[in-house]
């Protein structure tokens, strides 16, 4: 759809590539990290000074104490570490939970590695969980459950309820628990984000993967990072390197002066920020007739596409683009069994005047041409 939306030359709410501006000090310090020579590997958990100070962003922010010697690994983005991570712990014909809508990246890795993911489907709309169905889902090749909070595609920001009664099922069959918490600062109404590794007893278990991508803006950087145990810890940091060497070198310092330089403010207001986007994309989707569902956090909202023509999700984005010149994501994407077919994903991480030009270009006609069956 990215590239669809480039031939079209609309605006493209389909890709996550967030290019709202990245702050000053991570980008000058980036600049100066090639200037002064910080061009060649780096040791294969990352440089120190971003080590420690993810370290010091986790105890502040999280409430999650890890050593930055043992325990921290910066890795090629968070899918970066999330592959790593299955590469070490899981072999292939294990299978591992996640909640469904899912994010296509989780999937699409498990299958790379001959993993099977087994969907649990949450709620339309509200995004509860049944734990019935979760419960049922574990088998004997069960080893492990996938939680993204706030998550891609519906912004669900998992509760400590929820987390709580996941840790237990998590504990009572012995599976890891891979969280990926790269939203974590993108949460609205005020939810809180909690990480699961904060739970008593789940520190062990728990292999928590977030980065600095969506924060900063810097998506095209890759820069990530994930803690675990050190029982863990080096087998994954070998598979990363393995695959991936390092994460790109200046942009490891550029990343460590942004953690270190920005205060606490500039990750409350990006929340009230992004709320304001949210609320302008999801008013915009009402008043075409595309009922969004209001995330809680994330910076993507799933929206009803069944008035749009087409028989298929990817046919309703091909005419919304066309009509509309806005680019969204097929719902299918993120689902199984035909589920999503009336559902398109938008992500509202835009600059303020290119978001506002997609809700004038949304709500710049009545209705749709004929009729989305």
């Amino acid at each position: 759809m990215t590239m669809e939306c480039d031939r079209a030359a609309g605006v493209n709410l389909a890709q996550g590539v967030c290019d709202t501006e990245v702050p000053h000090p991570v980008v000058d310090q980036a600049i100066e990290a090639i200037y002064q020579g910080y061009n060649i590997y780096t040791r294969l958990d990352g440089i120190a000074p971003l080590r420690e100070a993810i370290a010091r962003k986790l105890e502040r922010d999280n409430g999650l104490s890890v050593d930055p010697a043992s325990e921290v690994l910066v890795t090629s983005g968070a899918t970066g570490g999330f592959y790593a991570a299955a590469l070490a712990l899981l072999d292939p014909g294990d299978e591992v939970i996640l909640f469904e809508p899912f994010y296509g990246y989780h999937v699409n890795t498990l299958l790379a590695l001959r993993i099977k993911p087994v969907a649990v489907p949450m709620a339309d709309g509200d995004w509860a969980l049944d734990f019935d169905r979760l419960r049922a889902a574990i088998t004997s090749k069960t080893r492990a459950v996938v939680i993204n909070t706030p998550g891609n595609p519906c912004g669900k920001v998992f509760s400590r309820e929820e987390l709580e009664t996941i840790a237990e099922i998590a504990e009572e069959h012995e599976l890891f628990l891979f969280t990926d918490e790269i939203y974590e600062y993108f949460v609205f109404d005020g939810k809180k984000h909690i990480s699961p590794a904060t739970l008593p007893g789940m520190a062990e278990r728990t292999i928590s993967i977030s980065g600095l991508s969506k924060t900063f803006s810097i998506t095209g950087w890759r820069i990530g990072y994930l803690t675990a145990s050190p029982r863990w810890l080096g087998a994954i940091a070998y598979f990363h390197d393995l695959t991936y060497v390092c994460a790109p070198s200046p942009f490891q310092y550029g990343s460590a002066a942004g953690l270190m330089d920005l205060p606490v403010s500039f990750y409350t207001d990006m929340a009230v920020e992004y709320q304001a986007k949210r609320d302008m994309i999801c008013s915009a989707l009402t008043d075409a007739g595309l009922t969004p569902s209001v995330p809680a956090g994330a910076y993507y909202v799933l929206a009803d596409s069944s008035s749009i023509p087409g028989v298929t999700a990817k046919d309703k984005a091909r005419s919304l683009l066309r009509e509309r010149g806005v680019a969204a994501v097929a719902g299918t994407a993120f689902f199984t069994g035909g589920r999503g077919e009336d559902i398109l994903r938008f992500c509202f991480a835009k600059r303020d005047e290119d978001l506002k030009r997609a809700c004038d270009l949304l709500t710049g006609a009545a209705s749709f041409e004929g009729s989305g069956a």
